[in-house]
């Protein structure tokens, strides 16, 4: 392997970046005028169904099977892949241009939250579900939902970017992240090896972040990466995570925005809860 030695300016390859160079550039802003669609429900979500935006529709599926009838939602997709969190009504709601971004409409003034971890916790406060309340265990709660938000980084774009996406495999930051992911699911073993979830014995947001990463690489669903990383050897996730794919809210979650894998598994968009039996007649 030829030694890279870095240039004393950096300068952007529009070229270079794998199978995401398309979209990946090192400015932000609208590329393009367009206006995001509105529906009729409180909620209005514009995402995918990568791990984050799974988080966010599996929480408002949860909160919907707990009886939340204020947590309706309309969730419209977004193709990343084909630049569309680049319109300028999409960079309205999130300036970063990531999924998913939420718009908050069941006020007098429509707000915006945009950040998996941000609209989890906005959701869990406003409908006071899946966050504990007493404050020992909401710490916990917390810290482990802040966890997986300073984790998955490591996880998706550094060992899922150099294992599955970069344009040459490169034995550095392969190893490199592959030691850090399994670190990771070491610390989440450990957690859960007296702990039925993250924050005990409560199912949480902080379940709903973690698993839609970790759950997802643990299932073998990530990168393909399941054998490379021995998930199965972490028993204790395994357990957690089997026990919380079960769960009806979580499954109907993961199917929403959902663009790959079989075709029974994707429902593109989701406007109302017929929505899901809809999908299963046709299938």
């Amino acid at each position: 392997m030829t030694d890279y030695v870095p240039p004393s300016v950096w300068t952007w390859d529009k070229a270079n970046g794998g199978k995401f160079a398309n979209i990946n550039r090192p400015i932000s802003g609208a590329t393009h005028d367009k206006d995001l669609p509105v529906g009729k429900h409180p909620f209005q979500l514009y995402s995918l169904a990568t791990p984050n935006g799974v988080k966010v529709t599996v929480m408002l599926e949860e909160l919907l099977e707990a009886g939340h009838t204020g947590a309706e939602y309309d969730a419209w997709l977004i193709r990343i892949n084909e630049g569309e969190q680049f319109s300028s009504g999409f960079v309205a709601v999130n300036p970063n241009s990531k999924i998913p971004a939420l718009m908050d409409r069941s006020g007098p003034v429509p707000f915006r939250v945009f950040e998996s971890g941000a609209i989890l916790l906005h959701l869990a406060n406003k409908f006071n579900a899946f966050i504990p309340t007493d404050p020992i265990v909401r710490a916990e709660c917390l810290s482990w939902l802040f966890w997986q938000m300073g984790s998955a980084p490591y996880l998706g774009g550094g060992f899922g970017h150099f294992y599955a996406y970069a344009p040459t495999k490169m034995e550095y930051p392969i190893n490199r992240f592959a030691m850090e992911v399994k670190r990771q699911l070491d610390v989440l073993n450990r957690r859960l090896s007296d702990n039925q979830y993250l924050a005990g014995d409560e199912y949480t947001i902080a379940d709903m972040a973690t698993w839609a990463w970790y759950g997802a690489l643990a299932m073998g669903l990530q990168y393909e990466a399941g054998e490379f990383l021995q998930v199965q050897e972490y028993a204790n996730v395994q357990r957690w995570t089997k026990e919380i794919a079960k769960r009806p809210a979580v499954q109907r979650g993961r199917m929403v925005n959902r663009v790959t894998g079989k075709p029974e598994s994707q429902l593109h968009e989701r406007h109302d809860a017929s929505d899901f039996q809809t999908k299963v007649q046709k299938s």
